[in-house]
């Protein structure tokens, strides 16, 4: 029986992460990094897929939280007979991957079940486990290795489990007061076993390193917490070395139970790390940018005509997508699918997120270098050739291409910020030719994007159906909030697109999509309509509407893709970095419309004292 996707937890070590359940078991891992083959993919599937149970035999309560300012989550479990407090951390270190797991006995004497099972290539390949001796300082004489082509995995602890029908088991008692430490150690199986770790070092490590990073900006007021847990979520999704911000840890966690739309969000999509950069800047964290700043150009590096929309995490660019059929599937829902072939879908908004970071990158002072610029203008001059070309959207259509309206907004974006870049920060460039261009896309955008008799903007020129990323268009600068044309595409949006007062992508119904099936509402057009609201001057609408979508993160403060309003469940990939980039920015906005983020009832926001704040 699958948990809940709001049942999980986060563990990572920024190559990597963990899915928790509730119930302590690790149910989906990917080793060494987030687009590598799961070793537990139990989440998909079933316990023979692979997993990492530490948990009682019999659980009357459980109660999780991360420790403050970091991803070092706590889990504490009571049972008839005692209580128990476990720790699971990722520490962060080179050629190797682990996951600690720390079992504390709190109070009385509570019966613990240790399953361990790992399955190579997504739950498919059983490897070799032997036991071997180890004089670890975790209480242990011996370590279980278990060995599949380039992959090992080592598991100490101060009693391992027994091997049990290709699963290793074992089931014993922790008392009040002991202390009980496991850690499984991935490495490449042709170099020696890595050595033991000290959970208690890496505890403290992990606790200053997250803290260390918020410092440049600690948010304060009513709000501080939600917006720095998604804060500390975006850093988890990214990559240490590369910079690349993976869209979620996750693969094929359906948009509908039963459904088709299930893919692999495992890669590096460049909006999504041009919304990182602008989510960052929002809350002062302009000394911290240029790890994504250095990512979004590596990647969008080259011949103009050859951009992609998504990345490997190190900037590859082959994700052949393909379907896993021994899988069945999360609560049945097929196919299961890595790789993603949108990666060769024209998405012609991504040029103008990746302007729009890069300009507001030069606002808060971080220096702009040659090659930067030149690439910039590189892609400028190429879309000056093609800006006239359908797409497929913001929302990865699997019909066929269209002129939609937001995909044209963002190419007017790309090229109002190049003229920036000219006009107020003294690059060199074609003013002129940039500027006509950028007027010829705003008159085309008014004329066949904007439906008069509806007094709305539509999704693309061929329909008069809404889009919700229609509710971008104050965001971006390309109208005001308070103009008559975007009041009345808010209206239609209301009156097409809520569910319950939460907000769909499209209406799926009408068939653009190329897909079977419907959806739940997207929590990251949800907290767009937050922002449109508080921009409106419906401030009171908008801090109830975020305070709402505050109320559905899971119980360690975590969303996924979309909510099914109905079941009263998550759904979608998780936890997604979009649904966290929205909370974050619409929380920017409300603070600068002066919502009462305080606290204090007085509608008043508390200062940033970070000098660097945007």
């Amino acid at each position: 029986m699958s948990q809940p996707i709001e049942d999980y937890a986060l563990v990572g070590d920024r190559h990597t992460a963990a899915l928790i359940s509730r119930e302590g078991s690790v149910d989906w891992m990917c080793l060494p990094n987030f687009d590598s083959p799961a070793c537990f993919a139990a989440l998909l599937g079933e316990p023979s897929h692979g997993r990492w149970l530490l948990a009682p035999t019999e659980i009357t309560q459980t109660t999780r939280s991360y420790l403050k300012d970091t991803v070092v989550l706590e889990t504490i479990h009571t049972t008839a007979s005692g209580q128990v407090r476990v720790t699971d951390v990722m520490p962060a270190e080179d050629n190797r991957a682990d996951l600690i797991r720390r079992i504390e006995g709190v109070q009385g004497t509570v019966n613990m079940r240790h399953e361990w099972v790992v399955r190579l290539g997504y739950g498919k390949t059983v490897p070799w486990v032997r036991s071997v001796a180890d004089d670890s300082d975790y209480g242990g004489d011996a370590a279980l290795v278990a060995v599949a082509g380039p992959d090992r995995f080592v598991l100490r602890g101060p009693r391992l489990p027994e091997p049990n029908d290709e699963r290793h088991v074992d089931e014993f008692d922790v008392n009040e007061g002991e202390t009980h430490v496991f850690c499984m150690a991935w490495s490449k199986s042709y170099t020696p076993i890595p050595e033991p770790l000290h959970i208690e070092d890496y505890i403290k490590q992990a606790a200053e390193e997250s803290r260390d990073w918020l410092s440049d900006c600690a948010p304060d007021g009513k709000y501080a917490e939600a917006i720095t847990r998604s804060l500390l979520v975006l850093r988890t999704l990214t990559h240490a070395e590369t910079g690349g911000i993976v869209a979620a840890p996750t693969t094929s966690l359906p948009e509908e139970i039963g459904g088709e739309r299930n893919w692999d969000y495992r890669f590096c999509w460049l909006r999504d790390a041009a919304l990182t950069v602008e989510a960052l800047l929002r809350w002062g964290f302009s000394k911290r940018s240029e790890l994504w700043r250095d990512w979004l150009l590596r990647a969008a590096a080259g011949d103009p005509d050859q951009l992609q929309i998504m990345y490997a995490i190190d900037g590859s660019r082959e994700m052949v997508e393909r379907e896993l059929e021994h899988l069945p599937g999360y609560e049945g829902s097929k196919p299961v699918r890595v790789g993603n072939a949108a990666v060769a879908q024209r998405q012609s908004d991504v040029l103008g997120e990746l302007m729009n970071a890069l300009e507001m990158l030069r606002d808060e002072g971080v220096e702009e270098f040659d090659d930067s610029w030149e690439l910039q203008r590189l892609l400028l001059n190429g879309l000056a050739k093609d800006w006239r070309e359908k797409d497929q959207g913001l929302w990865e259509m699997r019909g066929e291409e269209r002129y939609f309206t937001h995909s044209r907004v963002m190419i007017w974006v790309a090229l109002d910020r190049g003229l920036s870049g000219i006009r107020e920060h003294g690059l060199e460039g074609p003013e002129q030719e940039w500027s006509d261009l950028r007027d010829r896309v705003r008159e085309e955008v008014m004329t066949y994007g904007y439906n008069e008799d509806l007094n709305s903007f539509t999704q693309h020129y061929e329909t008069d159906e809404v889009d919700a990323s229609l509710l971008l268009l104050p965001t971006v600068g390309f109208i005001e909030a308070d103009d008559p044309r975007f009041v009345g595409t808010v209206d239609r949006i209301e009156r097409h697109l809520l569910r319950d007062g939460l907000v769909l992508r499209y209406r799926a119904s009408a068939g653009d999509d190329g897909l079977e099936g419907d959806e739940h509402p997207f929590l990251i057009c949800c907290f767009w309509l937050v922002s449109a609201y508080a921009m409106m001057g419906r401030v009171d609408e908008a801090t109830e509407l975020f305070e709402r979508l505050l109320d559905l993160r899971n119980d360690v403060g975590l969303l996924a893709e979309e909510y099914d309003v109905e079941a009263g469940r998550q759904m979608g990939n998780f936890p997604q970095a979009f649904s966290h980039l929205g909370l974050v920015q619409a929380a920017a906005t409300l603070e600068r419309v002066g919502a009462d983020t305080d606290g204090d009832g007085d509608g008043e926001t508390e200062p940033k004292d970070d000098g660097d704040a945007g």
